[in-house]
Order: structure tokens, then C-alpha cells, then sequence
């Protein structure tokens, strides 16, 4: 049966249903109405009408008009007969009030008159009693027979919205999902639904479909082979290591190089899940594991993207690359993640000039710091009056000399300090140290330079504060730079406001400053090595921040910025406190 045909059906039956319920109800509710209309208008006129006859009974002594006023509602009574027996009851009611107008003082017809009308009042309240009690059955009736059709009509109702929408939609359900399994290339789904309905006969335009498409996989698996071959053939040929699996993590691809590096053969990769490789097999690990959880990073984000090997007993150094191949079907442009590739690249060489070239700063530096340290003595020595007086002109080139010999201690205590941060040398010596002591150290070394800007320093730092876990040497080093920092890009007159906090197991040091601020495209670039903000005409090798930065997470801690241009900048350093030990 054709789908339009059943919802033609289902809902031409179901409308049907609610047109006979209509009707019923309508018809249910006329017969109340007319049985109402009964009980309320023959009979009540009757009651009436006795009513009255009973009051002109009452002042036929006194009032004239009374034998009127009961032959009046007599003659109504006469034409307004309903029920049973009472007609015989009306034509004695009639008899005795002959007999009562040729004898007013008559008693025994007045009597007579009396229990006529009393018995016609009680056949009819009975009558009223007896009709209402119809009118409640035939309510009832109504209420079952419609309650009735409205469950009939509510459970086929109810049928028709499990069945006819299931009917519809699952077969549909059903090519959706074997389309989507043709779209991961899986040519063997078929759909299985009877009917002579369009769903099966599309069924069959899909199977047909399906089966000339496998038919063409099968046809060109051959050709696939081919090329497969001379991609492995192109991939030996490069000379970096190469090894490729797909998004169930299924090693599919790995050259010569790799296999080479790695120690395992190409029977044991191709086709083995490479998170269990990873488990035993180093290189794999440090290739696709980021942290303790074997959490694989397959992008651009990962953290670690250079690997150390040891080879025959000398270091070997990777740079690894992770490419994600997606692919877009034909007439498709949503593309589809089919796996990753990874590359690696031997940066040895460079890793070993880069090393030299370490070493050669770390060696220049430190012969440079001793003459430098002994040029700054003898000037001070040339300061002392005791060596001789100096007229204003030498004493201003002495002083002059003393800031360049300091500005070039300053450029070597760096260029040592990133000879550590470079080679992976840094010296800790973490302890509980009080905060309070390193900053009051770090603002008497730069108190000289603030005063000959008349720059005050606002400190807030509260009672309480505990100790932080930190190298005392490296932590005063750090803060003296940014002080220093502050001081250099504030104007004269100004201020410099310095304040801590207690976070958890933490504690954050603030140092703010009013100056210039920082651009908003510049301040995720302050701790790069050599960068110093466009624009500020401010002297400094631009390797302060950088080395803070290092020396402060090597103690586990945290330093960042915050800046507005014309506002000034906030530098914050967190470190753990004692606390955090327990």
C-alpha cells in the first residue's frame, strides 16, 4: 500500500470518527434539553394552576371573584391533562365545583374539591420526580455512550501515532544509516524493508545503487594496490621518519626511516593500535603522548613538539610535525577526517650550533663580567677624594661611565641567566622565604633610580601573609627587573603600587605601574626573548621578562601582564606558599 494511501486512510478514518462522536453528542445533549423541557412546562403549569384553585378555595367567603378565579384555572387545567389519571381527577374536581356553586357552605364538596386538587398536585410533582429521574439516565447513558466513542476514537488516534509515523520514518532511519556506512566506504550495506510502497521501491534503487558501487570498488582494488606500492616506494625514498594511522588510531603508513628509529619492524606496526605501541616503544610515545593520561594532541597544539633520542650512544633531536588528512567526497564539500601523518625532522645540527652558540654566550659573559666589575671598582675608586678632586666635568664623564659599566653588568647577569634557561642548567634552591624581605630587598636596589624620578612606592601587603615556596636569590632578581621595569616606563611624579594576596595554597604579588601601558596586539609578545614594546625609546636587551618568566615557572609559579594603553600596566607573579607543601 502507497504511503499517501495510509495517511489518506489513518486520517479519513480518524475524521470520520470525530464527525459520528459530533453527532452523538449533539444528539445526547437535544434529548436532555427536550426531557428538561418537559419536567419543567406541562407540569409546572398544573402545580400552578392547583395552587390557585386552592387559594380561590380559601377566599371564596370573602371575596366574590374567587369562584372566577378557580373556574378560570379550571378550564386551564381541563386542556393541560398529562398524566395518568388525572383527567379522571380533573372531571370530579369539575362535578364538585357545580355542586359548590349552588352551595357555597357545602363542606363535604368542599372537601371533596380539596382532596381532588391535592391529588392532582401529588400525581404531578410525581411526575416531575419520575422525569427527572429519566433525564439523569438518559444523562448518564449520554456520558457513557460518548465517553465510549471518545476512548474508541482516542486508541485508534493513539494507534495511528505509534504505528503510521514508525512505519514512515524507520525505514528511513534505515537508508539514512546505510548511506552514511556508504559514505565511510563500507559498500556491502543493503536495506531490507517490504512493501510495495515508494519506500521499497526506493529500497530497491538503493540496493541497486550499493551493489554497481561495490561492484566498482572491487573493480578498481587493483589499481589501489599499484599506487599504494608507489607511495610506499616515494615515502622510503624521503629521509625523514614518517609514520601515518588512521582516526581509530591504526598504524596504516610507515617508511623505512622510521622503522629505523623506532626499533620495531613493519609487521609490528602496520595494522597495531598505536596507543598499545606506544606503551612499550619510546619514540612512539614521545611522538603521539601528551602528559600521564594518553591523551593524544593530533594538532598544532601540541605542547612538545621536539623529541630527544639517544642512538648509539650520542643525542639525537626531532621536531615533530602532525598533519591532519581530510578528505571531500565527490559533489561534497564537507570535508571528512580520515587520519594523521606524522614527520619527523632531524634538528640535531641545529640543536649542537645552537648548544655552541650557548656555551660561547655563557663563556663570553662570564669573562666579560670580571673586567667590567673591575672597571665599575676603579671608578668608584676614582670618586673617593682620597685619590684626588675632581672638577664637575670628570666627575660627570666618571658618572656616566659608572651607568654604562652597570647597564653592561646587567646585559651579562641576563645573557648568564639564559645560558641556564637555554641549556636546562637552572640552579634552584627552593625553600620557605618571606616575601615581605625579597620585595623590601628589591625596592632598596632600585630606590636610587625612583628617586631621581620622585616616584613613590605604595605598598599594601597584609599581616598575615605566609612564606612562599621560592628561590629567594632568583625571585629577588625577578622582582628588582620588573620594579625596574615600572620605574623605567613611568613618568616623573608618579607611582608605583605593590601589593599581595593569599589564594588557596598560592599567594600573588602585583606591581602596577602608571605609565604608558602597553598596545593590545603587544602583550602577548612581552616575554619573548629579544622583544621590547615598538615605540617606548626605552634601552634593554629584551630578555628581563623572558628570563622572569622561566625562572618563575621552573619554581612552579606563574607570572602574566595585564595593560591598557594610556593607563599603565599591572605585572602579577604567583607562587605557591607554604601550605601548598602539606
Amino acid at each position: 500500500m502507497k504511503i499517501k494511501t495510509k495517511l489518506n486512510l489513518g486520517i479519513g478514518f480518524l475524521f470520520t470518527l470525530i464527525i459520528l462522536l459530533a453527532f452523538l453528542s449533539i444528539k445526547q445533549i437535544n434529548s436532555l434539553s427536550t426531557a428538561s423541557e418537559n419536567i419543567l412546562k406541562d407540569n409546572k403549569e398544573t402545580i400552578g394552576y392547583t395552587k390557585n384553585m386552592l387559594k380561590a378555595l380559601s377566599e371564596i367567603e370573602e371575596d366574590e371573584e374567587a369562584l372566577n378565579t378557580f373556574e378560570e384555572n379550571l378550564l386551564k387545567q381541563k386542556s393541560n391533562i398529562t398524566e395518568i389519571g388525572e383527567k379522571e381527577l380533573t372531571e370530579n374536581l369539575s362535578e364538585n365545583f357545580y355542586l359548590l356553586k349552588q352551595n357555597q357552605s357545602d363542606e363535604v364538596v368542599m372537601a371533596n374539591l380539596h382532596s381532588s386538587l391535592f391529588e392532582i398536585m401529588s400525581i404531578n410533582l410525581n411526575a416531575i420526580e419520575l422525569k427527572n429521574t429519566i433525564a439523569g439516565n438518559i444523562a448518564k447513558k449520554s456520558i457513557l455512550l460518548i465517553s465510549a466513542l471518545s476512548l474508541f476514537c482516542f486508541v485508534i488516534a493513539l494507534m495511528l501515532f505509534l504505528k503510521l509515523p514508525g512505519n514512515i520514518s524507520n525505514p528511513i532511519q534505515q537508508l539514512i544509516v546505510s548511506i552514511q556506512q556508504i559514505a565511510d566506504n563500507d559498500y556491502s550495506q543493503r536495506v531490507n524493508f517490504e512493501g510495495h510502497n515508494e519506500l521499497g521501491e526506493l529500497a530497491v534503487s538503493f540496493n541497486s545503487m550499493a551493489s554497481k558501487l561495490e561492484e566498482y570498488n572491487k573493480s578498481s582494488a587493483a589499481k589501489l594496490l599499484t599506487e599504494k606500492k608507489i607511495t610506499e616506494t616515494l615515502l622510503n625514498k624521503i629521509h625523514y621518519p614518517i609514520i601515518g594511522f588512521d582516526t581509530t588510531m591504526k598504524v596504516n603508513l610507515v617508511n623505512d626511516e622510521f622503522l629505523a628509529v623506532s626499533g620495531l619492524s613493519n609487521d609490528e606496526l602496520i595494522g597495531s593500535d598505536i596507543l598499545e605501541v606506544a606503551s612499550d616503544n619510546d619514540v612512539i610515545r614521545q611522538i603521539i603522548i601528551y602528559g600521564s593520561g594518553n591523551k593524544f594532541i593530533p594538532s598544532k597544539n601540541d605542547p612538545n613538539t621536539r623529541i630527544h633520542l639517544e642512538m648509539n650512544g650520542k643525542d639525537i633531536y626531532f621536531e615533530k610535525e602532525i598533519q591532519e588528512i581530510s578528505l571531500a567526497y565527490q559533489n561534497n564539500t564537507r570535508e571528512h577526517l580520515m587520519g594523521y601523518v606524522v614527520v619527523l625532522k632531524n634538528v640535531t645540527k641545529y640543536m649542537e650550533l645552537n648548544l655552541a652558540k650557548t656555551n660561547f654566550i655563557a663563556t663570553v659573559s662570564h669573562e666579560l663580567k670580571t673586567p667590567v666589575s673591575a672597571i665599575k671598582l676603579s671608578l668608584q675608586l676614582l670618586e673617593n677624594e682620597k685619590t684626588g678632586t675632581l672638577n664637575q666635568d670628570q666627575y660627570e664623564l666618571i658618572k656616566s661611565c659608572e651607568e654604562d659599566a652597570d647597564s653592561l653588568l646587567k646585559i651579562i647577569s641576563e645573557l648568564l641567566n639564559l645560558a641556564q634557561v637555554e641549556t636546562g642548567k637552572i640552579q634552584l634552591n627552593i625553600i620557605p622565604v618571606n616575601l615581605e624581605d625579597i620585595l623590601r630587598y628589591a625596592i632598596n636596589n632600585s630606590k636610587s633610580v625612583a628617586n631621581q624620578k620622585n616616584i613613590v612606592f605604595e605598598i599594601d601587603l597584609p599581616s598575615d601573609l605566609p612564606k612562599v615556596i621560592a628561590d629567594k636569590e632568583k625571585t629577588a632578581w625577578i622582582i628588582t627587573n620588573i620594579i625596574s621595569n615600572a620605574i623605567r616606563y613611568s613618568g616623573d611624579n608618579s607611582n608605583i603600587v605593590i601589593s599581595a594576596s593569599k589564594m588557596k595554597n598560592k599567594v600573588k604579588l602585583s606591581i602596577r605601574d602608571f605609565g604608558r601601558g602597553i598596545e593590545s596586539q603587544y602583550i602577548n609578545r612581552v616575554f619573548d626573548r629579544y622583544f621590547t614594546v615598538p615605540g617606548t625609546n626605552k634601552e634593554g636587551s629584551g630578555l628581563g621578562l623572558t628570563i622572569s618568566k622561566e625562572f618563575i615557572e621552573a619554581q612552579g609559579g606563574e607570572i602574566y601582564v595585564e595593560s591598557e594603553l594610556g593607563v599603565g600596566s599591572t605585572f602579577s607573579i604567583v607562587l605557591n606558599c607554604k601550605d601548598y607543601l602539606s
